[in-house]
């Protein structure tokens, strides 16, 4: 259905929830698995996943974080392969090729090059043992439960969803993955980054005491945009200018605030239940997303944390996340302060020749994903990040709705939502989706 179709009044009062909310339960992933205070060992990732047997990986989506994904797979390990491209655009594949032959050498065969909106299914089909989704983010819940289907161990990039309905579907292909036991690892690479899990088990074990409330930023310039040629139609331009389209993004909110949304469920070890928020628009080019929300969360407990997002040049830009507890507060990632703004502690990162600290890590996050992912197959011991993933896409949906409503919008509202975002039908040609961004407080917002 049209995002713009849809009365977004009628969306807030939709109770259908397609069963899937009486499978979950409303309060699914909202609270603790773990309330109790224990003694939390800290995890030591590896530098390097073992050696095995051939892992053959496809990528479905080829800009260029795909590209840049299935760099990370190769690094991960030795005897792993990409095998498999898959994209809408044949130049995307192209561009794709050229760089892994030049990074990595490898060179993937004509016949396991597919193009057009069903690429993922030949991607899938190929014989790989690994599905790699880096597709808009409007397109990946149906690719997710397609290699799920397939019994094929996963990484998909985040946002995995852009809507209610999708997040649902990514929720639900996780427990099928669950029970096939299957891997599946996201792209919220800070969930692996070791100065951010060092920082999170001091948090654990109460180095800031009982934490309170939280805080987050992201503010920058604008990420890009493409201008629409004349060769193109709509679903081309769309497609091209993918970033700045809500259908296909989720907005900026949930296309790269979802890391800092992320990182504040991961430490509180919950997920809000209900956010209040606003946000417009002043400088974006084209699409019809807001370039600026700020979004007030809530747990059932009533704590609380805030974010602000933007993305306008010419602006102050920084990017943080703090949490404050009842001894203390965090960066999250690598120093804890008493409230006499006394470091406490701080993660002892590598040094460089003069030996000073030079923040980098032995291995990037994006690298440690999918060493991770490789670990966990090899050894048999599967992960499954689908659920933390989807339920953080989704605090973010409910954050830009109610930014774009000017409504409340509760936990409730998204597992029972009917919203879909997108045309129904996938083709070249006319879409019926206006670049007219949402206005909150009116029946049509």
């Amino acid at each position: 259905m049209d995002h713009k179709s849809k009365s977004r009044r009628e969306f807030l009062g939709n109770a259908a929830g397609l069963g899937l909310l009486g499978t979950l339960g409303a309060g699914y992933l909202l609270s603790s698995c773990n309330s109790q205070r224990e003694r939390y060992r800290i995890p030591v990732p590896a530098d390097i996943a073992p050696d095995g047997p051939l892992l053959k990986a496809g990528l479905v989506g080829c800009g260029g974080r795909g590209t840049g994904a299935a760099v990370n797979f190769l690094n991960a390990g030795p005897n792993l392969q990409v095998t498999a491209l898959g994209d809408i655009f044949d130049e995307r594949i192209e561009r794709c090729r050229i760089s892994l032959k030049e990074q990595r050498g490898v060179d993937i065969p004509d016949e396991n090059c597919f193009t057009g909106f069903d690429a993922y299914k030949g991607v899938i089909d190929s014989g790989v043992d690994v599905v790699i989704l880096a597709t808009p983010p409007h397109f990946r819940p149906a690719q997710f439960e397609a290699a799920v289907q397939a019994r094929k161990h996963t990484f998909i990039e985040k946002p995995c969803a852009v809507d209610p309905v999708g997040a649902r579907s990514v929720m639900a292909s996780g427990k099928m993955a669950e029970s096939a036991g299957l891997t599946v690892v996201s792209g919220t690479q800070f969930r692996h980054g070791r100065d951010f899990i060092e920082t999170f088990g001091k948090v654990k074990n109460g180095a800031i005491g009982n934490l309170i409330s939280g805080n987050a930023l992201r503010l920058g310039g604008k990420l890009w945009h493409r201008n629409r040629q004349p060769e193109w139609c709509d679903m081309e331009t769309m497609l091209h200018d993918w970033v700045n389209w809500t259908w296909l993004s989720g907005d900026h909110i949930a296309e790269q605030f979802v890391h800092q949304i992320d990182i504040l469920n991961w430490f509180f070890e919950k997920f809000p239940s209900e956010a209040i928020a606003f946000g417009g628009r002043h400088r974006r080019p084209t699409g019809d997303q807001y370039d600026f929300i700020s979004v007030d969360y809530t747990f059932d407990d009533r704590r609380k944390y805030q974010g602000m997002h933007r993305q306008i040049d010419g602006c102050h830009n920084t990017s943080q996340v703090t949490i404050f507890g009842t001894k203390g507060y965090t960066n999250c990632q690598n120093s804890i302060y008493d409230y006499d703004h006394n470091l406490i502690w701080e993660y002892q990162y590598l040094t460089d020749e003069a030996g000073q600290p030079n923040r980098r890590l032995p291995v990037t996050m994006t690298d440690q994903s999918h060493i991770n992912l490789v670990t966990a197959i090899r050894t048999n011991n599967p992960v499954n990040e689908a659920h933390t993933m989807a339920s953080s896409s989704l605090v973010a949906i409910m954050g830009r709705e109610s930014a774009y409503t000017g409504q409340l919008v509760t936990w409730e509202d998204m597992m029972n939502s009917s919203l879909r975002l997108g045309p129904s039908e996938y083709r070249m040609g006319p879409v019926d989706i206006k670049a007219e961004p949402p206005i909150p407080g009116t029946p049509s917002a």
